[in-house]
């Protein structure tokens, strides 16, 4: 990989004028050339629909699914890092945690000093966020709140917005111009915007500031807010690389611009901005947004995962590739239920498919485990026994056994599942190698493998950050 010369940029007032000094340091150059040969883009990514959210399993979000069609028609992954305190994004940015920050990201004249923004995906403004006057009784004219609807009745009042945004600025800038006297509340970045609109939702605060696009989001869940006075002009809302990042910029710019992919644009936002639909999702019991549940199965998993000494959220990932966590889901092979057991499989473990919900579960955890107790005895790293416990739940162990014999024929180390079992998983597919002299059971095809153990460990990635312990 080529490398820089030492830059350093040496930023004060990046966002405030209370904001730390950032540093720019010994800067590798990541762009697109390396991101297509690696075939995945990194997404720094915040909790909550305009950005990205899990949703009984599913990923969501706004900016995440622009993005997701990005990566199909570039043949690419999207790998996805939850951004636990937006006042580190850029730091997470420049230490190569993301090559993207898709986190509802204002342009500003601040900013573009620090990275290189696309073609706006979104041009939105600040509104001020309050709720609805409610009155005492049924004939009674007196409400217990005052709608504020010009800009000059916010004098006096307390404002809770994030410390490091746009609309703390744009606060101060009112508050002076006007003599406004407000009281600004700034809060760190590790309460996102939604839970900000929730709690003036639920009287825990009086006004806070939020996008249009946010806005209108959460209040289609929580009815009783007001979204209607507009504190700033239209601004725009971009994703966000580094400065090194030329190539990459360009690349997302060609797709943003294209004119065949406007429809479908046109159609995520739509989705995300006016349909209803999408906020009960985003306000469910199972969303990272506003819950903390995964899935219907969460206590059961937890309590069956320190069984076998799992976490949860990698058996949840597991469950979701299977069934999506539906019970009732059969495949075109006979297999069935959250773990996709075949019929007589299952019956080795005691269920049909009229088991529970709880004693499939079981079931599947049981057979997870007797595999990788098996692949413990073979292998010394724990880790690469899980992904081969993984091979072995999708594909069977004798095919796993025939990748492992070609890793060492071709002399690659068949103790490791990246980037030297499974290259031989997916040879499995070729006349080359399922006819090869080591191979035992012929063809199979590798590709379902292959996908299968990647998308499972990014999918546990991405469970980990949406629902920390």
């Amino acid at each position: 990989m080529s490398r820089l010369l030492i830059i350093t940029f040496i930023l004060s007032s990046l966002l405030s004028c209370e904001q730390p000094i950032f540093k720019i340091k010994n800067t590798e150059v990541v762009d697109w050339e390396h991101i297509k040969k690696e075939k995945v883009l990194t997404i720094l990514a915040e909790n909550g629909p305009a950005s990205f959210f899990i949703v009984k399993g599913k990923n969501m979000g706004y900016e995440y699914e622009l993005l997701h069609e990005f990566a199909k028609d570039n043949d690419i992954r999207l790998k996805i890092k939850m951004v636990q305190n937006l006042d580190s994004i850029f730091t997470q940015l420049y230490d190569f945690e993301g090559d993207v920050i898709a986190c509802n990201l204002t342009v500003t004249p601040e900013r573009k000093k620090l990275v290189r923004f696309t073609t706006p995906h979104l041009i939105s403004h600040q509104v001020l966020v309050q709720r609805n006057p409610v009155k005492k009784a049924k004939n009674d004219s007196t409400a217990t709140d005052v709608l504020i609807t010009e800009i000059e009745q916010l004098k006096g009042k307390t404002v809770t917005v994030w410390n490091n945004s746009t609309h703390r600025q744009q606060l101060e800038k009112l508050n002076e111009t006007l003599k406004l006297n407000l009281t600004i509340v700034p809060l760190e970045g590790d309460i996102t915007t939604e839970e900000i609109i929730r709690m003036v939702s639920e009287g825990q605060l009086d006004y806070t500031i939020a996008d249009e696009n946010i806005a209108k989001i959460n209040q289609i869940y929580w009815s009783n807010l007001n979204i209607d006075l507009k504190l700033s002009s239209d601004e725009s809302i971009a994703f966000a690389v580094r400065l090194s990042s030329p190539k990459l910029q360009k690349k997302l710019n060609s797709w943003l611009n294209d004119r065949k992919n406007r429809s479908t644009i046109g159609e995520v936002k739509r989705k995300y901005f006016e349909r209803r639909n999408l906020a009960r999702k985003a306000n469910s019991a199972f969303s990272s947004a506003s819950g903390n549940q995964l899935s219907p199965y969460d206590n059961i998993i937890k309590e069956e995962a320190k069984n076998i000494g799992w976490d949860w959220r990698l058996i949840s990932s597991v469950i979701y590739q299977e069934s999506k966590f539906e019970t009732y889901k059969t495949s075109w092979a006979g297999a069935f239920g959250i773990f996709q057991f075949m019929p007589a499989t299952a019956a080795a473990y005691g269920i049909n498919e009229n088991s529970s919900a709880e004693a499939q579960i079981k079931a599947g955890i049981r057979k997870l485990d007797k595999n990788y107790k098996q692949w413990l005895l073979v292998l010394d790293d724990s880790l690469e026994a899980i992904h081969f416990t993984l091979a072995t739940f999708n594909a069977g162990r004798a095919h796993v056994d025939d990748a492992r014999a070609l890793a060492g024929f071709f002399g690659k180390d068949s103790s490791k599942w990246f980037g030297h079992v499974d290259s031989m998983i997916l040879g499995l597919s070729k006349p080359k190698y399922y006819k090869h002299k080591v191979v035992k059971y012929g063809y199979m095809r590798g590709l379902q493998t292959f996908e299968y153990i990647y998308e499972v460990m990014e999918r546990y990635e991405e469970y980990r950050h949406a629902f920390p312990e």
